[in-house]
């Protein structure tokens, strides 16, 4: 699993065998720290992006737990939320979800690629939730 530079943001996805899998990333919650300076280390992202990643692991924790951490945004006339989301045995899923119409939020099971400034949000509430 790592963090990488596409054209429009960061990409957070697992790799096996060579081969991006095409699921939504499940981390362990104490790793997340690791993934965020092993990209420092590769200098893959900018300085700015990688300091607002740190601050908002660092970020103080809340009283009251949550599920998940989430940075709400858009896409096109539809709402979306990055989640980062508590799972089984200090697991997290990294997901994107997507309001539709009539239908509700439904999970799109894929790597995320966002701006690395959603990543910082979700992964603040996270740690405000004590999810991370």
């Amino acid at each position: 699993m790592r963090l990488e530079r596409i054209p429009g943001g960061v990409r957070l996805a697992q790799w096996s065998r060579g081969a991006l899998e095409r699921r939504a990333p499940v981390v362990a919650a104490a790793d997340i720290p690791i993934l965020v300076q092993a990209a420092r280390e590769r200098g893959v992202l900018d300085a700015r992006d990688l300091d607002a990643l740190e601050r908002a692991i660092a970020a103080p924790r809340g009283t009251e737990p949550a599920d998940h951490g989430a940075s709400p945004g858009r896409s096109g006339l539809m709402r979306d939320e990055l989640r980062i989301e508590r799972g089984d045995d200090g697991m997290v899923r990294v997901a994107r979800w997507v309001l539709r119409p009539n239908a509700g939020w439904e999970l799109q099971d894929a790597p995320t690629m966002l701006p690395a400034a959603r990543y910082a949000e979700a992964l603040e509430r996270a740690a405000h939730a004590g999810v991370v």
